[in-house]
C-alpha cells in the first residue's frame, strides 16, 4: 500500500516477459543476481517489488505500485538495463534480448498471498 497526502493506492502488477526468441539463456548461476539487479531497478523507481522468480526463457515480477508509476515506462527500464547488465557481465555466450512485449495482469489485495506463492514456485 502507497499513502501520499490525499491519496491512498493499491495497485498490484504481475509482469511476465521473455527472453527473445523464448531461447533458454537465463542461467541458474546467475539468475539471482539478476533478481537482485532488476529489484534494485524497481526500488531506484519507487516502487515495491514483491517476488521475482521465473524460468530459463522468461521471468515473472510481482510489483506494489504507486499511481504515479507509468507502467510502460517502468518495464522498458527494466528490460534495457537488465538486458545491459547480461551482456556486460558476459553472462552468456550469445547476446542476450528481450522479447519485445510483456504480460501485465493486475490483483486485488486478498489475492498478495498466492499470487506470492505462484511466481515463488515458478521453478
Amino acid at each position: 500500500m502507497f499513502y501520499r497526502s490525499g491519496t491512498f493506492s493499491q495497485i498490484y502488477i504481475q509482469l511476465v516477459f521473455a527472453v527473445k526468441a523464448r531461447n533458454s539463456l537465463i542461467g541458474n548461476l546467475w539468475e539471482e543476481e539478476l533478481y537482485r539487479y532488476i529489484t534494485g531497478i524497481v526500488r531506484n523507481k519507487e516502487q515495491k517489488m514483491l517476488a521475482i522468480n521465473g524460468m530459463s526463457d522468461h521471468i515473472h515480477l510481482f510489483i506494489g505500485m504507486k499511481p504515479s508509476c507509468c507502467l510502460s515506462d517502468l518495464v522498458r527500464e527494466i528490460k534495457k538495463s537488465s538486458n545491459d547488465f547480461i551482456n556486460e557481465k558476459k553472462f552468456t555466450n550469445f547476446k542476450f534480448q528481450w522479447q519485445e512485449g510483456y504480460g501485465a495482469f493486475s490483483y486485488s489485495h486478498s489475492n498478495l498471498d498466492n499470487v506470492i506463492k505462484y511466481v515463488m514456485n515458478q521453478k
